[in-house]
């Protein structure tokens, strides 16, 4: 049934918000099919859905998306081989949330110490605040979140922090026969660049980090062929580590820019401490069912679980194994889903 349910989502293109929300209408059927009684709430447009189930005092969130990056048309139509489902969106990550659906539907009649909630979201490949975010700030918290990112069954424990900022650097134009007369703006940047990756912050490491990192991904300057340019704009995506501090990293690039820089985007880092109780629960149960010892790491990009960690809400990134998400041969390991979807159940109904 979980196989099936998950071949359904992946046929609905979710790339655009209104796939996307089309994916969230699809979760909100099944889940009524099946016995549950889920609420849709949407914002800017965007829908989500939260769902609940048991009773307590502790409530533990099962976050996942369903919006996906762009692919190409065949990539809409999974292909099942050797152990494996294809498909855009396969592992990043409708696997996950197919999983996390069908544990609601098997826990829903139990007797459980606690509440499942779950929440389905549409935006996270743009930064979900329209979905989590907002879930968030409007009292769906829970005491512990796990979002079924793609982990191949580890524990994300980290997250890097996001920085996207623009540098802007002057120069002076000149004839471009004679740029000597002139500065090129595009080559101070590009200086600028040289020496940002030099910068104190760069060094920094931490437990599951050996560096931060920092993208160059846009360079804007210039107008024609015979002119020396006069303005170049960066665009940076640095990942910062945890107990990194974001003014600082900002005030090191204003020290040697010589220019305007302005922030675009601030996602917080996650940092959920291993010794956390709902951690400490988590990992006997998923050692038993892997048989093996529980991989603990940090994620080099960033997920919904920022928005929880904001508000001092201990957060993971914890799914079932897959490969080359956002790329041209995404897959999901299928035996992993099944078992990605027996911890849960597992770890729901033994914890204490």
């Amino acid at each position: 049934m979980m196989k099936e349910l998950l071949k359904e989502l992946l046929l609905i293109d979710s790339s655009t918000k209104e796939g996307a929300n089309q994916a969230v209408e699809f979760c909100k059927q099944w889940l009524i099919e099946h016995g549950l009684q889920p609420d849709l709430i949407e914002n800017n447009g965007y829908k989500m859905l939260v769902c609940e189930i048991g009773t307590g005092d502790t409530t533990i969130v099962f976050n996942g998306h369903v919006d996906v990056v762009s692919g190409k048309k065949e990539q809409f139509i999974p292909v099942e081989k050797d152990g494996r489902l294809y498909a855009r969106g396969a592992a990043d990550m409708k696997a996950g949330v197919a999983a996390m659906m069908t544990a609601m539907k098997e826990l829903k009649d139990r007797k459980l110490g606690m509440k499942i909630q779950l929440q389905i979201v549409s935006d996270e490949e743009i930064g979900g605040f329209n979905c989590s975010g907002y879930l968030v700030e409007n009292g769906y918290r829970g005491d512990f979140v796990i979002c079924s990112e793609p982990t191949q069954l580890g524990i994300a424990l980290q997250a890097k922090g996001v920085l996207r900022l623009e540098v802007e650097i002057s120069g002076k134009s000149a004839h471009g026969s004679r740029p000597w007369e002139g500065e090129n703006a595009i080559v101070k940047a590009y200086k600028v660049y040289e020496k940002l990756l030099e910068l104190p912050f760069t060094k920094e490491n931490s437990e599951f980090y050996p560096f931060p990192s920092v993208n160059l991904a846009i360079i804007s300057g210039g107008e024609v062929f015979n002119k020396v340019p006069d303005r170049c704009v960066m665009s940076l995506d640095i990942r910062y580590l945890p107990g990194q501090n974001p003014d600082v990293i900002i005030q090191q690039i204003e020290n040697i820019s010589g220019g305007e820089v302005r922030v675009g985007l601030h996602g917080i880092p996650v940092a959920t401490e291993k010794d956390n109780r709902f951690i400490t629960q988590l990992r006997p149960v998923l050692e038993k069912h892997i048989g093996g010892e529980a991989v603990l790491f940090g994620q080099h990009g960033a997920a919904d679980t920022q928005h929880f960690s904001a508000h001092g809400i201990p957060a993971i990134e914890f799914g079932p194994s897959g490969g080359n998400w956002h790329g041209d041969d995404e897959f999901v390991e299928l035996e992993s889903i099944e078992t990605y979807k027996d911890i849960l159940i597992d770890y729901v109904t033994n914890f204490n």
